[in-house]
């Protein structure tokens, strides 16, 4: 765990404060050959990673995956929680899957939701709690 904790406190800032990046668009123009190599690694990793990104949101897309509701009781047809509060006077029913236009309360929306990317998302229900 120390050699993570190393190259994540100490090494990588030490190698990116070393980095020739100038203060100006001038200084781009003034950099030598030396510097633009320094900057080739940097340059590659960060590319590296942005490709990838970009390759698993498009993968994501072209096969549909588009649930607002990963892992969350996927065994029922649709989540919904209530939230039982002593205080509360009216009941209140929040919205979960981002696709509202009234928000934050739910409209229903996630029935179109749901049905379309067989998704199983519901509201948060708040409401009284009866004293027992």
């Amino acid at each position: 765990m120390y050699l993570i904790s190393n190259l994540v406190k100490v090494t990588i800032p030490n190698y990116l404060a070393g980095l020739p990046i100038p203060d100006s668009i001038g200084g781009w123009f003034h950099l030598g050959v030396k510097d633009w190599l320094a900057l080739v690694p940097p340059t590659l990793v960060v590319g590296g990673i942005s490709y990838y990104s970009y390759q698993t949101v498009k993968k994501a897309q072209a096969a549909g995956n588009v649930h607002v509701n990963h892992c969350v009781r996927k065994d029922i047809d649709k989540v919904v929680d209530f939230v039982e509060i002593e205080d509360i006077t009216e009941k209140a029913v929040l919205c979960r899957c981002w696709k509202t236009k009234n928000w934050p309360y739910c409209d229903g929306a996630h029935a179109t939701h749901n049905k379309a990317t067989g998704d199983n998302v519901g509201p948060a229900i708040v409401r009284h709690k009866e004293k027992k």
